[in-house]
This record gives structure tokens, C-alpha cells and sequence, in this order.
């Protein structure tokens, strides 16, 4: 989400360095609008639900390893799933 975010604010200031007469039509084209919407939608992206996933997938990670010896003692060894 971080990269999404970053991908549509770096999208929109590359079409607002572009001349009038290019493509893209620069700053004030249609596709400039539509890459101002992009933007407000990718800077909640960038600056919130992107960097809280990263703390979530580092804390399931490091829990996973803490508690992976009681998971696996679960049902002699079978662990919870009991695979033996």
C-alpha cells in the first residue's frame, strides 16, 4: 500500500513537469485531474495504512516464532493440528 501510495503521488507531479503541447497535456489537463484524484486517494495509503500493515506483519512474525515451540508441543508433539 505504501508503493501504491508513493506510485500515484509520483505519477502526478511527472505529468505536472510536462509540457502543455505533450501526451499528458502537463498541469490543468484532464489527465492531470484524474491524477489528483489518484493522489488523494494514495496519500492515505502511503502515510497510514501502509506503514500500520508493516507493524502488524512484523508483530505476527516475531509471535509466530516466540510461540511456535507451545504450538508444537500441542497434543504430544502433533501440534494443533495434529499431524502426526
Amino acid at each position: 500500500m505504501s508503493n501504491s501510495g508513493g506510485a500515484w503521488d509520483n505519477a502526478k507531479k511527472y505529468i505536472e513537469k510536462m509540457p502543455r503541447d505533450s501526451d499528458l497535456g502537463g498541469k490543468g489537463s484532464s489527465i492531470h485531474k484524474a491524477a489528483v484524484v489518484g493522489d488523494t486517494v494514495g496519500d492515505p495509503f502511503k502515510d497510514t495504512s501502509g506503514p500500520a500493515l508493516n507493524i502488524v506483519m512484523k508483530l505476527m512474525a516475531v509471535l509466530s516464532l516466540v510461540f511456535a515451540d507451545t504450538f508444537f508441543s500441542i497434543n504430544n508433539g502433533g501440534g494443533i493440528f495434529k499431524l502426526n
